[in-house]
């Protein structure tokens, strides 16, 4: 098992659902992380491909000089989602009660989770899904900082340390078969002197965790 029963709980257990019933058209990373992650989907994803943005909300932070075949969305919140430009489609899921992902096999070029991956109770079955879903070739781009709704993320996240939040999602892809190894991108902020003198922190660190499907498909 990946992981234990504990491993998933959140301090506030009331369902997501409820939790995001409310929009909140926000950002939830400064401009600094939003940056580096529009250039890492710049240099990894390709023009005219089909693109799956999970765990989405009013903005997908695509690079608007990119041009996709399809972007579908997923997230809790329909009114975030509708106001996304970049989506051709979306549909709302909760991953937590139903993990199985309603888009055909090898559909899809890129899977992306970008700052949500903590909510996820059952990360195995949610990978599994994205292996599925995903092209052989096709990249699954997980995203993250240290910044979360602490109340509902998952005591594997919560209680880890940044590192170790890294090690945990390279589990993720490890728990499905046809993965490649994890690769992963560390940004982490350069405080001016005067800053630290000040005890005041930098901008958001970047995290992000990618790997490919490399198995061919499975023949008829």
């Amino acid at each position: 098992m990946l992981l234990r029963p504990e491993q998933r709980t959140k301090i506030d257990s009331s369902n997501d659902t409820d939790f995001y019933a409310l929009p909140r058209l926000v950002t939830h990373v400064d401009e600094t992380f939003i940056d580096r992650l529009t250039q890492l989907y710049r240099d990894q994803l390709q023009p005219n491909s089909r693109i799956l943005d999970l765990m989405s909300s009013w903005v997908s932070h695509l690079p608007d000089d990119l041009n996709f075949a399809h972007v579908e969305g997923h997230g809790l919140n329909e009114e975030e989602l509708s106001k996304n430009r970049r989506l051709d489609h979306y549909f709302v899921q909760n991953l937590n009660d139903n993990p199985k992902i309603p888009l055909p096999d090898t559909d899809f070029d890129a899977v992306l989770i970008a700052v949500s991956v903590q909510y996820l109770q059952y990360p195995d079955a949610v990978f599994s899904e994205i292996h599925r879903i995903l092209k052989p070739g096709g990249k699954a781009i997980v995203s993250f900082s240290n910044r979360m709704f602490y109340q509902k993320a998952i005591a594997a996240w919560r209680d880890n340390s940044e590192p170790g939040r890294i090690e945990l999602v390279k589990r993720y892809f490890h728990s499905t078969q046809g993965f490649s190894s994890p690769e992963v991108i560390v940004q982490k902020p350069v405080k001016p002197l005067i800053m630290q003198m000040l005890g005041l922190g930098g901008s958001d660190p970047f995290y992000a965790v990618m790997a490919t499907r490399t198995d061919p498909l499975t023949p008829v």
